[in-house]
């Protein structure tokens, strides 16, 4: 990795948060949400998964057993406590996750009934802890359901993880159209950061037309990295770990690597448009 990006920008006061977010299940959002901010994490920044899957799949894959998750960001989420309370440290150094509970299932529903800033709550949450970080990944779950609105009006921006199939970009115009309701209504600035294709198999030509598709309708907002269809990506949550943890040299870990790097690059080059060549 160019030593460059190891270097925090001057000037970054407040982390960067990004949703980890797509409606359609199964497109590695969680895998890409625990190995990313461990690669960022490896690059010396400070992070935080925020995790509002139901599900707990992130909090699961980074070894939080589920009966020490006294507070969660259902918790958070209804204001019952605040988000240092929640956060728990990881076997990461420098990276600490909100783990999710099932109470999640039904906090939409409280929300619901919340006419005060139901939208706002988790952003008014994260302002404690923007200073605290350099990133916050929100782990969305797989719907475009209030959960999620809390996620998309929270983030500076939207990574979308993309599996490499025929249906890849089926449903995806919802998310899209999503993003510009969101954008009128609350959150301006809200943009996608990114779409990283995910599952890719080298051996499939149709993962070449799917990724030539994607790139074709999302252009440069397509990263370069592709994560490859790789057996210790899918063992790793099984023992708790990020996979650079549980096999730090095979092709899913490299590929992360390669995919904080270009995210710190354009992170970096957002706040410093001369560095970009």
């Amino acid at each position: 990795m160019n030593q460059a990006l190891l270097t925090k920008p001057e000037g970054q006061k407040r982390a960067k948060i990004l949703a980890l977010a797509n409606q359609k299940g199964g497109v590695g959002k969680t895998t890409t949400a625990i190995n990313l901010a461990t690669a960022l994490a490896a690059c010396d920044r400070r992070v935080l998964i925020v995790d509002i899957d139901p599900q707990g799949n992130a909090s699961t894959g980074l070894g939080v057993n589920r009966h020490a998750r006294a507070v969660t960001s259902y918790d958070v989420l209804l204001g019952d406590a605040p988000i240092g309370t929640a956060t728990v440290p990881t076997a990461v150094p420098g990276m600490s996750i909100v783990p999710a509970s099932l109470d999640l299932s039904g906090a939409e529903i409280e929300l619901v009934q919340s006419s005060r800033r139901r939208e706002f709550r988790l952003r008014d949450a994260l302002g404690a802890a923007a200073q605290d970080y350099d990133f916050i990944l929100i782990d969305c779950p797989p719907s475009l359901n209030l959960l999620t609105l809390n996620a998309l009006v929270a983030a500076d921006a939207v990574l979308v993880p993309l599996q490499c199939e025929f249906y890849a970009l089926e449903g995806l115009s919802q998310l899209v159209k999503t993003i510009e309701r969101v954008r009128r209504a609350f959150n301006p600035a809200l943009e996608i950061q990114g779409v990283v294709l995910t599952m890719f198999d080298r051996r499939s030509n149709l993962c070449d037309l799917v990724a030539a598709d994607v790139r074709g309708y999302f252009g440069s907002k397509v990263y370069d990295t592709v994560i490859p269809r790789n057996v210790r990506v899918s063992e790793a949550p099984s023992h708790g770990k990020p996979v650079l943890l549980y096999d730090m040299r095979c092709a899913g870990s490299q590929a992360y690597i390669h995919l904080a790097s270009e995210v710190l690059r354009r992170e970096q080059g957002a706040l410093n448009p001369e560095m970009v060549q």
